[in-house]
């Protein structure tokens, strides 16, 4: 019988399809990557979503992430992102942490009830965490490497991190991850240069802060603001909802 997902059957065959329904994947970080990786999966017919992210949509996400609309703005990423899945998919099961992913939260997270996680923020410690928590319960994990500064989505691919070269994010991961006794993570990353993005006090949010009332983690707090377009962080969140679904199905 045809159903919304016939037409992904016709590549994965039955066994994939009840594959994917079967399982539960966490996303960590709702964001550019985040939110194309959530949708795919969402589109999938991946069964169980948890949704792991802190943040309120700001007027600043609109021009790449994906549930970032006028009408989205000052609402919590996972929210949104829960609602829209459920408008694709109503029998996906979604639980929804509005919470920054770091060593004092990850006691509220039992990695052993996922099949897979993907990491999709931004944080060297938060990563840290998540790797090594997916690691401890033998859950297979991927990593997105730096998507922001960047303008050429072709240059992206997918290695493990021990093998990755240019990207500043993935030379310091692959030092601490090192020190930590993994070895090896698969991860998505570019070997473009990073561009040094312009910020002109005229389109700085140091200077001009419009994040949404209640948003506790700011901008400003940033060592760094990136730049970022609509076509890369979409690309890496698409590719690692790709290398997902082929891991899910080949089990």
């Amino acid at each position: 019988m045809l159903n919304q997902f016939s037409r992904t059957e016709l590549l994965v065959g039955k066994s994939g399809i009840e594959k994917l329904a079967a399982a539960r994947v966490a996303v960590f970080g709702i964001g550019g990557v985040g939110g194309y990786a959530v949708e795919a999966l969402a589109r999938s017919g991946v069964g169980a979503l948890d949704l792991i992210d802190d943040d309120r949509i700001c007027l600043t996400n609109l021009n790449r992430q994906l549930h970032a609309t006028r009408k989205t703005v000052g609402k919590y990423k996972v929210d949104v992102a829960e609602e829209r899945i459920l408008e694709i998919n109503p029998n996906c099961t979604v639980r929804t942490f509005k919470t920054f992913y770091m060593p004092s939260t990850q006691e509220l997270f039992d990695f052993s009830e996922y099949d897979y996680v993907i990491d999709a923020i931004d944080t060297v410690t938060g990563k840290l965490t998540i790797i090594e928590n997916a690691y401890k319960a033998n859950v297979p994990v991927i990593s997105s490497m730096g998507a922001g500064n960047k303008l050429d989505p072709t240059a992206f691919k997918v290695a493990d991190i021990y093998k990755t070269s240019v990207c500043p994010l993935a030379k310091v991961m692959r030092r601490e991850l090192k020190k930590r006794g993994i070895k090896a993570l698969k991860v998505v990353y570019s070997e473009e240069e990073p561009i040094r993005p312009d910020d002109s006090a005229e389109i700085s949010c140091r200077n001009h802060c419009i994040c949404p009332p209640g948003t506790v983690r700011k901008c400003t707090a940033r060592r760094d603001i990136p730049g970022s377009v609509a076509f890369v962080p979409s690309v890496v969140g698409l590719i690692v909802a790709g290398e997902v679904v082929k891991d899910i199905i080949k089990k």
